[in-house]
């Protein structure tokens, strides 16, 4: 691997550690901001829709942006999103604003419905260019900003640190990981070429070519399943714990920390297993772990049962995702790649981030206990599309002309 590789796949760490260390930040923190908002269940709910209508404008504007200016500013102009959408719903909680919070979210969803499926099509890129499995690595960014952020909002939340200062500094903190990380990401990755019409012609193209490959939506729906189990956890474990299982506040964020740890330690070893094992059965095991894991969640009353559960959800989600997306990458013999890979990310950041806060609605009519049996009818599906993505056990290199590797050192 070259100094130029190793500096891009060191940038798309943090592309995938700066959401993930901002959404635990404001997650473990919904008990104060619920409180500083007087909001009930439904209510909560309905703000956090807020997040899902901001990740629709960015998941259908995803792919055409990228393909008409490539990945870099897609990935930029998301990332700087979420920053600035971490400050807007601390300020919101300040002044016990429900619609500058939803606003907030709105922001949070856009950056993240966009700017994470250009940086999944980046890495996946990365992944053929190196040969080497390292999607799942990337995503253990994503989960080891999610452990940090939740112990960080664990200290705050005990020591009683006002929820605005706590985002506001996680967002200038964020900024500079940006700025640092922006600079060496490569112009024109995942563009079409051509002029406008000729790009808009080749997107309809690709697009309906895609839509139509079995294996593509077979992917998609084990992407969908998992997806959902790790935004479910995301948005709602520490009121789950709460208010589901009698937990105080601060002990319903330590077991979403414990998540969180769990999710991170199955990604970062998730490539040990999947070169000695392939993909399917390592997905398969994933989606019966997160099953159970889930399933004790939701039927045991034993608050410790629950807790321990967590683990298992945890590890069974944290794969499903980039293995997914990996068998979407060299799927089809390396044709029409970026389009598949953003059709199989696509479908799993409407799960992550459009599903969970329907679950609120739920939720607020049967109890988010009873809410979550939607998540395992899911992940329970998913263990039946695990064949779909094959066994490879490490990602073919893509063939590209010597003259388009050096043009793109040059950008």
């Amino acid at each position: 691997m070259d100094l130029d590789t190793r500096r891009r796949r060191t940038a798309l760490f943090l592309f995938f550690l700066i959401p993930g260390l901002s959404v635990a930040s404001w997650v473990t923190r919904t008990p104060d901001v619920r409180d500083q908002l007087g909001a009930s269940t439904a209510q909560m709910g309905l703000v956090l829709f807020g997040l899902s209508v901001g990740s629709m404008i960015g998941i259908l504007c995803s792919g055409r942006l990228v393909s008409r200016f490539g990945t870099r500013p897609v990935m930029g102009g998301g990332t700087v999103l979420i920053t600035v959408s971490v400050a807007v719903i601390g300020l919101g909680a300040m002044a016990s604003s429900t619609p500058l919070v939803t606003a907030g979210l709105v922001l949070f969803g856009a950056g993240m419905g966009g700017g994470e499926v250009a940086i999944n099509i980046d890495g996946a890129e990365v992944e053929r260019i190196t040969s080497r499995t390292i999607l799942p690595t990337l995503h253990g960014f994503f989960s080891l900003g999610t452990v940090v952020g939740a112990a960080i909002g664990i200290l705050c939340t005990a020591a009683e640190v006002p929820v605005q200062w706590h985002l506001i500094v996680v967002a200038v903190v964020t900024t500079v990981m940006f700025g640092y990380a922006i600079r060496s990401v490569p112009a024109g990755v995942g563009k079409a070429p051509g002029g406008p019409k000729t790009r808009d012609t080749a997107d309809g193209a690709a697009e309906a070519k895609v839509w139509r490959d079995r294996q593509l939506l077979l992917l998609g729906g084990i992407i969908l399943a998992m997806a959902l189990a790790e935004g479910a956890a995301n948005d709602w474990l520490p009121l789950l714990m709460v208010d589901g299982h009698d937990m105080d506040p601060a002990l319903g964020s330590a077991v979403y920390t414990g998540f969180a740890a769990s999710m991170t330690i199955g990604r970062f070893v998730g490539g040990f297993f999947i070169g000695r094992l392939g993909r399917k059965p390592v997905v398969r095991a994933s989606a019966i772990s997160a099953t159970i894991g889930i399933a004790l969640v939701v039927f045991s009353d034993s608050a410790a049962l629950a807790s321990a559960a967590v683990l298992f959800w945890g590890l069974g989600a944290s794969l499903g995702f980039p293995v997914a997306l990996s068998a979407a990458g060299d799927s089809g013999s390396g044709e029409n790649s970026a389009a598949r890979v953003s059709l199989v990310a696509m479908l799993g950041y409407v799960a992550f981030l459009v599903g969970p806060p329907c679950l609120g609605f739920l939720g607020d009519h049967y109890g988010l206990r009873t809410a979550m049996v939607v998540v395992l009818v899911f992940t329970t599906l998913a263990i039946f599309l695990a064949p779909a993505v094959g066994s490879r056990s490490s990602s073919k290199v893509a063939v590209q002309p010597e003259g388009e590797r050096s043009r793109e050192r040059c950008e």
